[in-house]
């Protein structure tokens, strides 16, 4: 890694984050931070960048010294002259990947009546690990995030389904186009959400050919018990085909 942007880009993979969900982050564009990998990282932005990706800004800019605040800086001499000590890790640093944080994992169950009913309810003894940095480039609170997983089709190719979802529960307002897990008569949903007059909502599917706009007034949304459980904010990628393997030739 020989510039700025080199390191940037390495560290968005390290915290499992899109260069365009880092742009949407930055409120620029996504070909902004695909200059940002080529050229660097302006001056301007060096400090806000490094704060929020947990770095030291020297580090960021030059690939100098420590990389992450707190941890201790050894010169090579002292490296090869000063006896080991035992060294106590700062509790804010991570020394090669970020901090881990574990969500409870949400799906559908099926209801203690042995109907086929279902509810969404937390999955006990199943948690997601999400990278801490995730989180605070999203300005989620870790108490406040939950997954679960995306079921059927309707939001492919955009979210596939299988994909794990990272959800924020305390967004449950609705800004018009954004993603919002749903709990829609006991079955867990995916969509683009929009407000309607008189307290309605609007469903969107990003596979929206096959599965149309749904529309719901007040009084719908009450009897159907629809609900919005939060804002999704990140989503794993998963690849549907294994490329299949050519046969060996024959030796």
């Amino acid at each position: 890694m020989n510039t700025s942007g080199d390191r940037l880009r390495t560290l968005l993979r390290e915290c499992h984050l899109s260069a365009s969900d880092f742009a949407a982050n930055r409120r620029v564009t996504p070909q902004h931070v695909n200059n940002w990998f080529k050229r660097g990282i302006p001056m301007a932005r060096l400090d806000e960048i490094a704060e929020l990706l947990c770095v030291n800004s020297r580090w960021l800019r030059t690939g100098e010294g420590t990389k992450h605040p707190g941890a201790p800086s050894i010169s090579p001499t002292a490296r090869n002259t000063a006896p080991k000590q035992p060294v106590s890790p700062h509790p804010y640093t991570v020394s090669t990947t970020p901090h881990d944080i574990d969500v409870p994992f949400y799906s559908e169950v099926l209801n203690a009546s042995g109907s086929s009913q279902t509810h969404v309810a937390q999955i006990m003894d199943c948690q997601i690990r999400l990278s801490a940095a995730i989180l605070q480039a999203m300005d989620v609170g870790h108490d406040q995030a939950i997954c679960a997983p995306m079921l059927g089709n309707s939001m492919a190719p955009r979210i596939e389904d299988g994909s794990t979802l990272a959800i924020d529960s305390s967004l449950t307002h609705i800004v018009d186009g954004e993603i919002y897990a749903i709990e829609h008569d006991g079955m867990l949903r995916i969509k683009y959400v929009y407000r309607q007059p008189s307290n309605g909502l609007r469903l969107r599917s990003h596979n929206h050919e096959e599965f149309p706009d749904e529309l719901y007034g007040a009084a719908q949304i009450q009897e159907q018990r629809i609900r919005i459980l939060g804002w999704v904010f990140w989503w794993s990628t998963l690849n549907k085909r294994r490329p299949p393997v050519p046969c060996k030739l024959a030796e």
